[in-house]
């Protein structure tokens, strides 16, 4: 659906971060979950939300780890409980898992205000598969989000109105979807792989929103921009970073908002504007950028060390494309 994706002036910037976005929003007795919301950009999307008063739950594969990052949030040596903040276990590449998650949630007949889909499997130089086949970045990022979301419905409908904001990249815009080989059986490329699943993420979105707008919740797809973070960057990366442009002669990071290299105040800014800001409410099934409805560009762009082009294409919008993307999850889903 094209004729949403405008920019609506929410004043905001490239330059704007998580606490400008969220000034004035009282979230308290909001209720979010959010995966990888202990990464770079998730723990600052959990710090944000909480000091705004939202209760977080962060959904993370390993609990403890997660929480020794988390606890200078609260301040406390057990973050569980405390602060606004908790940590439960979730594997999004084991659908046993993402299922006894969402029934726990159920269980305690919680409403869901916000679910924050940000967790994602980056590159990974070889194929791998999870237990059904399914190439992992592509099972991590896409389905494992498609099944959670599906599972926590109820607790998105219990609370009248909610958001689902699941974090892309402007790779979807050079990503295709491999109808005949989603799994890469052959011709198995890293960045394929990546840009497939960011594209998956915002059809996903599209349709999400399609199915369940009547329903009270709303679906957004966010690009938060390209976020190294401040440093030091293992050895092994810096002469790719130095090609992109992601970082100077002497190894620092490179800092430009504007054309899409923040820090990660900056980046999780698009993030807690999709999944909480008032400026969105009647709106949903787009795609954001900089605290705002991205602009449709579909133009042929190319990606460079001084140009990162992210905004919006038709066809990471195409609503064909995601009623069949989503049909075909439905069946790769089935036990």
């Amino acid at each position: 659906m094209t004729s949403r994706q405008h920019p609506i002036g929410s004043g905001f910037t490239a330059a704007s971060t998580a606490t400008d976005v969220l000034a004035g929003v009282d979230l308290s007795g909001r209720e979010v979950i959010i995966t990888g919301g202990h990464s770079r950009l998730g723990r600052e999307v959990t710090r944000s939300l909480v000091t705004a008063g939202a209760s977080v739950t962060v959904a993370a594969r390993d609990p403890q780890r997660a929480a020794a990052i988390l606890t200078d949030i609260t301040n406390a040596d057990d973050i569980n409980g405390l602060g606004g903040v908790q940590v439960k276990r979730l594997d999004l590449a084991d659908p046993a898992s993402i299922e006894a998650f969402a029934q726990r949630w159920q269980k305690a007949d919680r409403a869901l205000h916000a679910l924050v889909n940000n967790a994602a499997m980056l590159f990974a130089p070889e194929r791998r598969l999870d237990a059904r086949g399914n190439e992992l970045s592509f099972a991590t990022t896409h389905l494992g989000h498609f099944q959670l979301t599906r599972a926590l419905l109820p607790a998105l409908r219990l609370a009248g109105s909610a958001r689902v904001l699941t974090t892309t990249s402007g790779a979807a815009r050079f990503g295709s979807i491999r109808w005949d080989d989603l799994s890469f059986r052959s011709g198995y490329d890293a960045g394929a792989a990546y840009a497939q699943s960011k594209l998956a993420n915002v059809l996903f979105t599209v349709e999400l929103d399609r199915r369940y707008a009547d329903d009270g919740i709303r679906a957004f797809a966010a690009h938060p921009g390209v976020v190294i973070g401040p440093g030091p960057h293992a050895p092994s990366a810096v002469a790719n970073y130095r090609t992109q442009g992601l970082v100077d002669d002497d190894g620092a990071t490179v800092i430009d908002p504007a054309a899409g290299k923040k820090t990660a105040e900056q980046g999780a800014a698009t993030l807690v504007f999709g999944a909480v800001s008032p400026l969105l409410d009647g709106t949903g099934g787009v795609y954001l950028k900089d605290s705002d409805i991205a602009v449709l560009d579909n133009s042929e762009r190319l990606l460079t060390r001084d140009s990162i082009p992210s905004d919006a294409n038709a066809a990471m919008l195409d609503s064909e494309d995601a009623r069949r993307l989503w049909t075909i999850t439905e069946r790769l889903l089935v036990p």
